[in-house]
């Protein structure tokens, strides 16, 4: 039986494997829909009113324009927030979309002057016969502001859509729109909740401003570590991050448990800078486990996606007790099973451990490199 097409885990892939790309044909499929939508406007608004103005019309050069503005603009002010995004996180907002809309305007100039002074005499002998009369410069000037104010609202709302995407991760934002999560849904799914140890200690030692940008810092380079593990952002907590994976995304490479000990070493390799600003290099500890979940629209005043069930209660009562047993690493044992993950980690068995809030205790495994590795 060949396997159901399922969007969110394509698009999923297509922003871990190819993630500027990704964005890039986002940003340029919705400035092309926004552009063929208004020259299908206006191509209506001619329709109805050209036989009185005696305006010429032709769908396809329309077509055509549109779908240069739209490719190019999208490909340029996609870039350029790309850019902004990677380059300036940490910079005020208002800098941030100043240089984005100066950008945007210098790439919308340029757009026009192209299509005035090269594209439209082209469709002109292609499209339109030697009687149609010359275009005056007040039509082009109201063409330019036309596109200008149209520019600056799509921008607007494309910036709203890309937010929305950002807050909810990679294909989610569609199935949202279309209720998929209004009913709650069953799902299988590997978590993993990952706290900063002695963060209590640390937080003592350092005034909030600078503890604040220290969890900035440390969330911003897991983040870095995300897309080469398939890994999934669920929620943000003070001081500590929950990921998830599907089954298949978890298991297949050991990503699950392969994306902890990278989060270390991107720690390790960024120590330099933590040291120099903080005097210290961050360390989590982490609980991992595995199981049914139910997701869910939540919320009114403020909407959000949850994830319900014993699992994710298990995951964080797992990652609560490392430091009873002092080790950074806890899976529960029904997440190792078949994994063959001997071959390239230590494990050590914690045995049965009960766990706060549960009736029946589980069986629990630290996980630590094997040495040499």
């Amino acid at each position: 039986m060949p396997k159901r097409f399922e969007y969110s885990r394509y698009i999923r892939k297509l922003a871990t494997r190819l993630p500027v790309l990704n964005y890039l044909i986002l940003q340029i499929s919705l400035w092309v829909i926004a552009y063929l939508f208004l020259s299908v406007l206006t191509d209506l608004v001619l329709l109805t009113a050209g036989p009185m103005l005696h305006a010429t019309i032709n769908f396809r050069a329309g077509l055509f324009i549109a779908l240069f503005f739209g490719f190019f603009n999208g490909l340029a002010a996609g870039y350029a927030s790309w850019i902004f995004e990677k380059r300036f996180y940490n910079k005020a907002l208002w800098l941030i979309i100043l240089g984005k809309a100066i950008i945007s305007f210098i790439v919308f100039v340029l757009l026009i002057s192209i299509v005035r002074s090269v594209i439209f005499p082209y469709l002109q002998e292609r499209y339109f016969d030697a009687a149609t009369p010359p275009v005056l410069q007040q039509s082009w000037d109201a063409f330019f502001y036309l596109l200008l104010l149209y520019n600056i609202f799509i921008g607007l709302l494309i910036s709203f859509i890309n937010q929305v995407n950002k807050k909810y991760g990679p294909g989610v934002l569609f199935p949202l729109l279309l209720g998929k999560y209004r009913k709650p849904k069953e799902e299988e799914r590997i978590i993993l909740f990952m706290d900063l140890k002695s963060s209590t200690t640390i937080a003592e030692t350092m005034e909030n401003l600078r503890y604040s940008a220290f969890i900035r810092d440390s969330f911003m380079d897991i983040n870095a570590v995300l897309s080469t593990f398939n890994a999934q952002i669920y929620q943000y907590i003070g001081d500590e991050i929950v990921i998830s994976w599907t089954i298949e995304e978890g298991l297949k490479g050991l990503s699950c448990i392969k994306f902890f000990f990278a989060c270390q070493e991107k720690f390790k390799a960024r120590s330099g800078h933590y040291i120099d600003q903080y005097g210290q290099v961050p360390e989590f500890k982490a609980g991992l486990h595995m199981g049914k979940i139910v997701v869910v629209e939540i919320g009114y005043i403020k909407r959000d996606i949850a994830y319900h069930g014993d699992t994710m209660n298990t995951a964080a009562r797992i990652q609560s007790v490392c430091n009873d047993y002092n080790k950074n690493f806890l899976a529960s044992v029904h997440v190792l099973a078949n994994t063959g993950i001997a071959k390239y980690y230590k494990t050590e068995s914690i045995g049965l451990v009960e766990l706060k809030g549960k009736n029946n205790p589980i069986e629990i495994t630290s996980i630590s490199r094997l040495a040499g590795i």
